[in-house]
C-alpha cells in the first residue's frame, strides 16, 4: 500500500538522503566502484537530481587516491565509495594515506544489512574496526534516521583542526530506510578546509618574536601544513622581513617559489642535499611550520641536532609538540593567522636581503645536477628527466610523484615557481602505484592545467589499470614512467647497507607504451637521451591521455639525493 503523497514529501530513504548530504556540503565528484550492497545509493545517484559527477574507477584503491588527489590541490574534501568486504579493505590504503597526510578524504562502503549481522553473511567484516586505526573518525550506521547527522559530523571532524579522513559504512537496509526530509541539510563551509582556522595565543607570539627578533640565522622548515593553511603569503613577508632562509618537506613544496633568493629547496634524507643539509646546521634558530620535524625531515634527528639550536613549532595539531625536539615556544595554532601575527609583532624589524649562503648553497647543488641532466650515456640518468619534464612544463602545471625513483629527484630538482600545491607526493606511507590515480583526481580539481604523473615501473604495474579510465574520460593527462626494471629503492638499500646482496628485487623488462596503447593511450618510448626532450613535448601537448616509458638507469646506480635508504 503506496503512502499518501503528503507523508512521501516529507520523508526520504537513505540512501536518498546520503546524496542530499554530500551535495549539501558542496560535493561536486565522487570517486567510485559499484558492487551489490551499494545498488541503492547508485540508484539514488541516478535518479535525483544533485548536479554531482560520479567518476567509475577500476580499483576502490585508485578510487581514494584519486580522491586525495583531488582534495589536496582543489582545498575541498574527497569523496570516494565502494561495496562491502573486499571494497573495504582496498579503499583502506587511500584512506590511510589521506588521513596521516592531514587530507580530507570521505570514505564510504556499503555493507551488509544491519539484521545480517553476525549470521555469516558473504561480505561481512567489521569495519568500525577494520578503519579505526587509519582515520579521524568512522562510524557504522544502524539506523537510517542518523544519515543526516553522521555525515554532517564527517565532514566538520575532516576539515576543523588537523584535516584528516572520515569513513562512513552504509548497511544496505539503513539504506533502504526512511529518514525525515527535514533532518537533510549541511554547512558547506565544512566542504573545504581549514573550515576553521585557530588563532594563536598572544604571548607565544610576542615570545616568538623576540626569539625571532634575536636570532643571527633563522630558518624556516615548512611542511604541508604551511600550504594546507595558504600561508605563502604570510610566510614570505616573515621571512623577507627577518631575511631568513626558507627550507621544505617533500609536503611543503610550494611554501615559497624556489625561483626565491631565500628559497632553500627540499631538506631532509629524501631530496634534500649535502648543501641543503649545511643551510640547517648554520642556523641558530628553526621555525618549523606545519611541519611534524619527522625522520625523513630531519635525516633521523640530526640536522637540526636535538639542544643545539633554539626551536619554534608552530603547528595546528597539538600532538606533534614535543616529541621529537624541545620547543622554546610552541604555537598550536593555524599557520597562515599565526604567521599574520608575528608580521604584525615584529613590524619594526626590516633586514637587508641577504641570502649569499643560499645562492651558494644552490649553485653547488645545481651544478652537480646539471652535469647530470646533460649526459648522453645510456640508460638515461634521471636527472636528464627531471631537466626535460621542467624544460617542458609551464609554471601552473601540476605533478603528482610516486615513491621510489621519482620522489628524491623531482623533489630536489624541480623547482616550482609558483607557490600553492603544484606538487605532491604519497609521503605518509610511500605506497606504489599512488600518483597514476592521484593526478587523476587531481586533473578533476583543475582541469585548465597541466597534470603530469610520474612514476617508476613498479608503481605502474600497481595500477595500470585506471588507464583505462583515463582513455574513457578522456583526460589529457600525461602519464611517465621511469622504466628500469627493478624495485629501485629497495636494491639501493640492499647495496648501502647489506653487502649488495640483492634479492627479490628485479622483474623483467615491460613495454610499458604498448600496454598504455591497448588501453587507448597514445604512448612513445624512449631509450636515447636526445629523443627525451621533444617526445615529452609532443606527449604534453596531446589533447587526451598520453605516456612516455622512458628507460632510465636504476637508482642503486645512480647518485640520488638520498643520504639513507632507511628513513
Amino acid at each position: 500500500m503506496s503512502k499518501p503523497a503528503k507523508q512521501q514529501s516529507e520523508t526520504i530513504t537513505g540512501a536518498e538522503a546520503v546524496v542530499e548530504m554530500l551535495k549539501a556540503h558542496g560535493v561536486e565528484i565522487i570517486f567510485g566502484l559499484c558492487g551489490d550492497t551499494s545498488l541503492p545509493f547508485y540508484d539514488a545517484l541516478a535518479r535525483l537530481p544533485h548536479g554531482m559527477r560520479h567518476i567509475l574507477t577500476r580499483d576502490e584503491r585508485s578510487a581514494a587516491y584519486m580522491a586525495d588527489g583531488y582534495a589536496r590541490v582543489s582545498g575541498k574534501v574527497g569523496v570516494c565509495e565502494g561495496p562491502s568486504g573486499g571494497g573495504v579493505t582496498y579503499i583502506l590504503p587511500g584512506l590511510a594515506e589521506a588521513n596521516e597526510s592531514s587530507v580530507p578524504v570521505l570514505g564510504i562502503n556499503s555493507d551488509i544489512s544491519v539484521a545480517s549481522r553476525g549470521r555469516y553473511a558473504l561480505t561481512a567484516l567489521d569495519q568500525g574496526a577494520l578503519m579505526r586505526p587509519v582515520t579521524k573518525w568512522n562510524v557504522v550506521l544502524d539506523r537510517a534516521s542518523d544519515i543526516p547527522q553522521t555525515f554532517r559530523t564527517a565532514f566538520k571532524q575532516m576539515t576543523t583542526g588537523r584535516p584528516g579522513a572520515a569513513h562512513i559504512a552504509l548497511p544496505f537496509d539503513v539504506q533502504n530506510g526512511t529518514v525525515d526530509r527535514a533532518d537533510v541539510f549541511g554547512d558547506a563551509a565544512f566542504g573545504r578546509y581549514p573550515a576553521e582556522r585557530v588563532a594563536p595565543d598572544a604571548n607565544s607570539v610576542e615570545r616568538a618574536a623576540r626569539l625571532l627578533r634575536d636570532a643571527a640565522h633563522p630558518l624556516f622548515i615548512c611542511g604541508g601544513g604551511a600550504v594546507i593553511a595558504s600561508a605563502e603569503p604570510e610566510l614570505l613577508e616573515l621571512a623577507e622581513r627577518l631575511s631568513a632562509p626558507v627550507a621544505t618537506t617533500i609536503s611543503g613544496k610550494g611554501s615559497i617559489s624556489e625561483e626565491h633568493p631565500l628559497a632553500v629547496g627540499v631538506v631532509g634524507s629524501n631530496g634534500g642535499t649535502p648543501e641543503t643539509r649545511a643551510i640547517v646546521d648554520q642556523a641558530d634558530l628553526i621555525v618549523f611550520v606545519g611541519c611534524r620535524a619527522g625522520s625523513v625531515t630531519t635525516e633521523r634527528w640530526r640536522h637540526p641536532a636535538p639542544g643545539k639550536v633554539k626551536v619554534i613549532h608552530l603547528d595546528v595539531d597539538p600532538a606533534v609538540m614535543g616529541v621529537n625536539y624541545s620547543a622554546d615556544v610552541a604555537l598550536v595554532s593555524d599557520a597562515k593567522l599565526t604567521l599574520a601575527a608575528l608580521n604584525e609583532a615584529l613590524v619594526t624589524v626590516r633586514r637587508p636581503l641577504e641570502a649569499l649562503a643560499v645562492k651558494r648553497a644552490q649553485e653547488q647543488k645545481f651544478a652537480k645536477f646539471h652535469a647530470l641532466a646533460e649526459s648522453n650515456d645510456k640508460p638515461i640518468k634521471p636527472e636528464r628527466v627531471v631537466a626535460a619534464l621542467a624544460q617542458a612544463l609551464d609554471s601552473d602545471a601540476l605533478v603528482a610523484a610516486d615513491a621510489g625513483t621519482p620522489c628524491p629527484y623531482l623533489s630536489a630538482y624541480y623547482q616550482l615557481r609558483a607557490t600553492g600545491r603544484r606538487f605532491f607526493s604519497n609521503r605518509a606511507h610511500g605506497a606504489l602505484g599512488y600518483s597514476l590515480p592521484a593526478a587523476i583526481g587531481a586533473h578533476f580539481a583543475r582541469p585548465q592545467v597541466k597534470c603530469v604523473s610520474v612514476m617508476g615501473d613498479g608503481s605502474f604495474g600497481f595500477t595500470c589499470g585506471e588507464l583505462e579510465t583515463a582513455a574513457r574520460y578522456r583526460l589529457p593527462i600525461t602519464f611517465i614512467v621511469i622504466s628500469n626494471a627493478t624495485y629501485g629503492w629497495i636494491k639501493a638499500g640492499q647495496k648501502s647497507g647489506y653487502g649488495q646482496r640483492y634479492f627479490a628485487v628485479d622483474f623483467d623488462s615491460t613495454d610499458h607504451a604498448a600496454v598504455a596503447a591497448a588501453f587507448g593511450v597514445k604512448s612513445w618510448r624512449v631509450t636515447e637521451p636526445e629523443d627525451l626532450g621533444k617526445t615529452l613535448k609532443q606527449a604534453l601537448a596531446h589533447g587526451g591521455p598520453s605516456l612516455v616509458d622512458i628507460v632510465c638507469q636504476p637508482l642503486h646506480e645512480a647518485k640520488a639525493p638520498v643520504s639513507e635508504w632507511i628513513a
